[in-house]
């Protein structure tokens, strides 16, 4: 079955995010200029990295290398064109995650922002075992509503997503992190508009 991103225009996802409403762009952005700063590392892995907000915090003093994950090419087309001064150490890779994950190379840190969501427990477990991180940084939404996709002119856009969708809760994967020796050291929250907030977690291997 065709992951259903690969139908979502970039255009009508970052419009959306980026809505007064909805505020994720602008705080996932601010979120990952701390994934990004946090732990000793030289090489990152993003996991549904999208058109790559995030990736001006990238510092080319402290990163060799820097894999952009989607399995949307045209995602992964738009990131390498807006950021060619991460030329030599950017490298995008389309990989469906849910059928795809032992084509992923090892990365000292895995940052994975609103994607667990959508390829599902066991196979976030995959992925982590074949990129073999020191540290992995998730962040996740928490709705106090039924609604996980936040009101907009574009909310319809998403529709199909709701096939691939999974609840995340932290307890939930705080579980499948330490069934992998993976364990929590750092937390933070981000409230939205709507009664939704981002949680970001970080574990180190044990």
């Amino acid at each position: 079955m065709k992951n259903p991103w690969e139908d979502i225009s970039l255009t009508d996802y970052e419009n959306h995010m980026k809505l007064d409403s909805v505020m994720q762009l602008q705080a996932l952005n601010e979120m990952m200029r701390g994934q990004l700063e946090t732990y000793p590392v030289s090489s990152v892995m993003i996991l549904g990295v999208a058109g790559g907000n995030g990736l001006e915090h990238v510092s080319k003093d402290k990163f060799r290398k820097v894999y952009g994950v989607d399995v949307n090419a045209d995602y992964l087309r738009e990131t390498v064109h807006r950021y060619p001064d991460l030329n030599g150490i950017l490298e995008c890779l389309r990989i469906d995650l849910r059928e795809e994950a032992g084509k992923l190379p090892k990365a000292e840190l895995v940052v994975a922002n609103l994607l667990i969501e959508y390829i599902g427990c066991d196979c976030f477990q995959k992925v982590i075992r074949q990129a073999d991180p020191n540290y992995v940084s998730c962040i996740i939404q928490i709705n106090t509503e039924d609604n996980w996709v936040s009101d907009s002119p574009y909310m319809h856009v998403f529709d199909r997503l709701e096939s691939v969708h999974h609840q995340m809760e932290t307890e939930t994967l705080e579980k499948i992190m330490s069934g992998i020796n993976y364990y929590k050291i750092n937390s933070l929250e981000c409230m939205l508009p709507g009664e939704k907030k981002l949680v970001r977690i970080d574990f180190e291997r044990e």
